[in-house]
């Protein structure tokens, strides 16, 4: 995989023109139809300074790399990263103390005296 899954990109697959509308859905999680319509919405209320700057955006900012995210879930993930950094690092620290826990009581189980003894006891079978 090449490229920044918190950059901002061009996103081809979906567009409709250049791919600015679907760059910034897919880049902030919000519905593409409502990006498209705001889009609409800010041209004519801008009397069309937004179009320059969309055709700026479409000019300047890079394609997204095919297999970017792996999975949808892996999408949602990097937006939710993308629209709120620490609030991500604190689920993924929560995620590692969770698993880090189930690991120390697997490991207290197999290491207790019950299994020990269990162990003896397959052995004196033998």
């Amino acid at each position: 995989m090449s490229g920044s899954r918190t950059q901002f990109y061009l996103d081809k697959q979906n567009a409709k023109f250049k791919g600015v509308c679907s760059g910034i859905a897919d880049y902030t999680g919000v519905d593409i139809t409502l990006i498209r319509v705001a889009m609409v919405v800010l041209a004519v209320a801008t009397s069309g300074w937004v179009i320059l700057g969309y055709f700026a955006t479409a000019w300047l900012a890079p394609k997204k790399p095919t297999g970017l995210y792996e999975t949808p879930d892996d999408a949602k993930f990097w937006q939710g990263v993308r629209s709120n950094p620490k609030r991500s690092t604190a689920e993924v620290r929560s995620k590692f103390r969770d698993i880090d826990r189930r690991l120390a009581d697997i490991e207290t189980h197999y290491t207790s005296r019950s299994s020990n003894s269990l162990a003896a006891e397959i052995d004196s079978l033998r």
